[in-house]
This record gives structure tokens, sequence and C-alpha cells, in this order.
């Protein structure tokens, strides 16, 4: 990857400048609440003395998902502007309307990663995201977005990139995540918005939603330090860490019917075509100590990506996320 050389000039962001060799904390006022009390989109430059990528991470974009601001926060207590080519911009929060309410959503019941590039005379939604692309992407050469499952669900930490898109490739690599899934962009998402301005974009997936993961937050820490050492950000070797598997294709496994699931398999388990992922019992109420169930296979062979850690369940529910794997 290309090595952008030389000293490093100011960063400008929010009206603010970021002088090479420091690091600021700005405020960027999005609305406030009803209350009248601003919410402000936070976003902490650690700018490097040397000319470099400017590299976006953040975390938040779901107000639920938590474990990505443990990861902010770890990268910003190690990487030191002294020793830094680029620019990291780091946003432990988008959403911080949904933080608030520890909910997924807007207060408008928005899904702000169905809301870019957004509009500032667009919705509540539309306005943050339009926020986040005018002050952070469009600044940016680089971004890593990072999220967690849905609600009782559970991811094994993977990234989901465009794996033909040669750049975002190198950058999917490095990371070193367990998995790493070529997935298409969903439209309205963060992803495909960097991605039409041509900037290579990563989404980390790891854990669950409202809760903390010690091992999700590790590998999502190693990963943006080792995607900065490709980049050519740090010089630190981050040790650890096996070359990710590469996925094409993966399957969610579904209830036939409604129960109470439980799981035979958990995260990172390797299972075979046909091979019982878990038993669907029927009778909660009536008859309970009936034997009246349902075994749960899997439909290809593979690793187990994602599982439902909620055992009611609903005929449609999506149970086990097998990824396929080729050896």
């Amino acid at each position: 990857m290309t090595r952008v050389r030389g000293p490093a000039v100011s960063f400008e962001i929010a009206g603010r400048k970021v002088r090479p060799g420091t690091r600021d904390r700005i405020k960027i006022p999005v609305a406030p609440l009803y209350t009248q009390a601003m919410v402000s989109l936070v976003a902490v430059i650690v700018h490097g003395k040397r000319r470099g990528p400017r590299l976006w991470v953040s975390a938040g974009i779901h107000g639920d998902e938590l474990i990505g601001l443990d990861i902010v926060r770890e990268v910003l207590q190690i990487v030191d502007p002294g020793n830094l080519a680029g620019t990291l911009v780091a946003v432990p929060v988008i959403n911080t309307f949904g933080l608030l309410q520890q909910s997924r959503y807007l207060p408008d019941r928005r899904d702000l990663n169905r809301s870019f590039p957004g509009s500032m005379k667009g919705s509540l939604a539309a306005r943050v995201a339009r926020l986040f692309m005018d002050q952070v992407v469009d600044r940016c050469t680089h971004g890593i977005d990072l999220h967690t499952a849905a609600i009782h669900r559970d991811n094994l930490p993977q990234i989901r990139a465009n794996l033909d898109h040669p750049p975002t490739r190198v950058m999917a690599r490095a990371f070193r995540a367990p998995v790493m899934i070529h997935a298409t962009e969903r439209d309205g998402s963060l992803r495909q918005a960097a991605s039409e301005r041509r900037i290579p974009t990563l989404l980390y997936e790891a854990g669950e939603a409202l809760r903390f993961d010690r091992e999700a937050a590790r590998v999502g820490v190693a990963g943006v330090l080792r995607v900065m050492k490709a980049l050519g950000m740090w010089r630190q070797d981050v040790p650890g860490g096996r070359p990710s598997m590469e996925v094409r294709e993966t399957k969610w496994v579904r209830a036939p019917k409604s129960g109470y699931f439980i799981p035979d398999v958990d995260l990172g388990d390797r299972v075979r075509k046909g091979q019982r992922l878990g038993i669907l019992h029927m009778r909660i109420h009536r008859q309970f100590f009936a034997e009246t169930h349902e075994e749960i296979a899997a439909p290809i062979r593979g690793v187990v990506i994602g599982i439902s850690r909620n055992p009611l369940t609903n005929v449609g529910d999506a149970l086990v996320h097998v990824a396929s794997i080729r050896s």
C-alpha cells in the first residue's frame, strides 16, 4: 500500500484545527433534546507529526451496541500522536440519542445505519448521518465501523467487507478476525455511503448488544492496530492473531415452529452438513413434560458465526448463523 510521506499540516474538523503531533477532543453539536440539552457528536483526533492516511474508527451507530466504545477507548490509550503517521479520527458513539435510551434506534425509531448519506433537511436520523458524512467520512481516506449483533444474538468476531476490492481486502486481511466475510452493502448503510466515495471501509461485528465481551474487545483493538500498521500509520507490531478464514456464503438457520430452543453448538464450532445444531421444544405450557421437539440441523458445512441467546422462539426466528468454509 502506498505510503504518504513528509511533514503533516493541521487537520481541520468542525471549524477547528488540530496541529501535527497533538490530540484534541471535538464536540460537534447535533440537535437538542426536548429538554433543550444539546446532544453532540464527539470525535477524538490523534494527528501525527508525519503525513499519512486518515482513518476513522466509529462505534455506537446503534445505541445498544457497546463493545465498540471500549475498543475505541483502548485504541486511544495506545496510539500516541508522536509515533503516528497520518490521522486517527475516533468516534466512540455516533448515535448518542440511542445510547441514552439503550436502544438500537433513534427517538423516531429509525435505524441510523439505513439513513446514510443523509440530509440536513430530513429526519433526525438523516441529519445525524449527514453530519457524520460531512465532518468525519469526507475528511478520511479509510474507515472501520464497529458493531455487535442485534439484541438477544451473539456474533463471533468477524469482518464484513468487499473482499473483491483490493485496498479493502488488504485491510480485512490485516485485521485478522477469526472470519472475514465478503458481504454486499446494505442500502442506506454507512459502509455503502463510504464505498460510494471510494473510501475502503471495514465493518467489525462481535458480541452481543448491551453486553461487554472481553475477547470481542481484545480482537477489535488488535485488529484496528494491525490495520493502522498495514496502512503505514503505526510502526509497532501487534502479536498474535491467525489469518482469517475467508467466507463467501453464510446461512441463517430459522425456526420451523415456535418453541424453546436449546443449542448444542456455540460460536466458533465447526459443523458438518446435517449435524444437529440444537433442539426446538414445542411444549411449554400444556403438556410441558411431553417430549414434543424437533432437531435443528446445519444446512451447510461450516463454522458457527452467530447464535440466538434467547431460547424463546417464534416461527421464522433466526437461531444459528453458519458460514460456509472449504477446509
